[in-house]
């Protein structure tokens, strides 16, 4: 089912060029945010109280599909309203609890329910999945996603890119892995390893969220599956110091404007990407690896920072496969489920390539 009306809901850095980028690939665009944006859209763009759930119902009638950008706590709701809209549900939470309670909704959608289509979770659980698929027997993925500042400065080596609510919520929330055969949760910020891109020094530790279903997915199939962030060296052990021996962990809200306001978003970011995969073909161990490091590009008429576009570009092609009939139009899509190949095709999914 093609369908061509699509609201986008938030329209922060991420949703905006979201906007963008659906509107040059053909939807009929509708932006909401609680606040009047101080650039021109070529688009409709509405200031309506989306917290509400008869303004909700209202909007949605209107619709073919929705683009949640906003905060995850409000993502249920949303998605609530899109179930009984019948319409497409589109998200980027990486939050757990969020993307189980959407999945039950699903059960029972006239649409498609797609939580999870970002960047990690999102594009790189489409990778991973692409590697598991080229081995007769696949016995470990690791995945490894880092957003981080070109040029770092102080101790920490971070800026505040991406939301820091979702941060904090990576940081502190426990993260699932398959070891051994086994679906685990392990603890956050732990796990960790040094490793090299382009003769770059990283280090990596567990953060909730980026496997996504994938562990449910792959348990009997994958021995071993694990998702870390990627950082400069010495920002876990600070941020160990910052949440746990300071207590921050007891003040989400708090912690999360103290970390903005000493690191600030910068424009020169750089996305690195690393997925290593390893097991048997033709009956011979093999080892495939996926490594990238995405910089800002120029697209939607700006220049657009590597995080915000590797966000925003994934959930974008996702949308544009479901319009298209790549991808199922009811139920519940996982993101290992959407083909790399099929991704990389589509008209923003080119951008990764």
């Amino acid at each position: 089912m093609s369908f061509k009306n699509i609201a986008v809901l938030g329209l922060g850095k991420v949703g905006t060029l979201a906007a963008k980028l659906l509107h040059d690939s053909g939807f009929n665009v509708t932006g909401f945010d609680q606040h009047s944006p101080r650039e021109t859209f070529p688009f409709a763009i509405s200031n309506a109280n989306i917290t509400s759930a008869d303004v909700l119902a209202t909007e949605f009638a209107k619709v073919d599909a929705i683009l949640s950008c906003l905060p995850f706590h409000l993502n249920i709701a949303v998605a609530t309203a899109a179930q009984k809209a019948g319409i497409h549900y589109f998200d980027l939470t990486e939050d757990v609890p969020t993307t189980t309670a959407i999945r039950k909704l699903a059960k029972s959608s006239k649409g498609l329910m797609a939580p999870q289509c970002g960047l990690a979770p999102g594009f790189i659980g489409i990778v991973g999945a692409s590697h598991i698929a080229m081995f007769d027997t696949c016995r470990s993925v690791r995945m490894r996603v880092g957003a981080l500042p070109q040029n770092p400065t102080g101790l920490l080596g971070y800026a505040f890119n991406w939301s820091p609510e979702g941060v904090v919520n990576e940081y502190l929330n426990d993260c699932e892995v398959l070891e051994g055969g086994e679906r685990k949760w392990v603890s956050p910020m732990e796990w960790h390893e040094t490793l090299l891109i382009d003769g770059m020094q990283l280090e990596a530790f567990t953060t909730s969220g980026g496997l996504g279903t994938m562990c449910e997915t792959y348990l009997g199939k994958v021995n071993n599956i694990d998702y870390k962030t990627m950082r400069y060296p010495g920002h876990m052990k600070l941020m160990n110091f910052f949440f746990h021996e300071l207590l921050m962990r007891e003040n989400r809200d708090e912690a999360g404007r103290i970390l903005v306001n000493a690191k600030p978003p910068v424009e020169d970011d750089i996305v690195y990407i690393h997925v290593s995969t390893e097991g048997e073909i033709d009956g011979r161990l093999a080892r495939k690896e996926f490594v990238r490091g995405y910089r800002p590009v120029e697209v939607a008429g700006g220049q657009q920072t590597a995080i915000a576009w590797t966000t925003a570009g994934s959930v974008v092609a996702v949308i544009e496969m479901v319009r298209d009939g790549t991808l199922p139009n009811r139920g519940f899509l996982k993101q290992e489920d959407i083909a790399l190949n099929a991704f990389l095709a589509t008209t923003t999914g080119r951008l990764y390539n």
